[in-house]
């Protein structure tokens, strides 16, 4: 399988006079969170909430900071996240994918919400 990507909207949804911003991030359903280079935490005036310890794709890990709240929309769907601020291209994780309810198409190489349920969310909680 190739590389995915789509368009995101990022947003602050503690200062709402902040203009949300549209990203192309890389979806990988192999990562755990939202990441998002400096720039985008500068851009929404993200509070570093503290540090955390993230293993990258090379087997290494560093200590960077997790900032939020962020509000992440695609579609007709919406989470709110913390997001770890690393690289220089934001990247989408399970845990918003999962919460948004999103699915990968391998073969088409796109992202798109859950087919079995176009218009609404849905998950377990059980």
């Amino acid at each position: 399988m190739g590389l995915v990507y789509s368009n995101i909207t990022l947003s602050n949804p503690v200062i709402s006079t902040i203009k949300p911003i549209e990203v192309v991030s890389l979806v990988n359903t192999g990562a755990t969170y939202l990441c998002i280079p400096q720039h985008v935490a500068n851009q929404l005036e993200l509070s570093e909430l503290q540090k955390r310890e993230v293993t990258l794709a090379d087997g290494t890990s560093q200590i960077v900071p997790y900032v939020g709240p962020i509000k992440v929309a695609f579609e007709n769907r919406i989470c709110f996240v913390g997001a770890m601020v690393l690289g220089d291209q934001c990247l989408l994780g399970a845990i918003p994918m999962e919460d948004m309810d999103l699915i990968v198409h391998p073969k088409y190489f796109k992202l798109s919400v859950n087919p079995a349920s176009p218009n609404i969310a849905s998950g377990l909680a059980k």
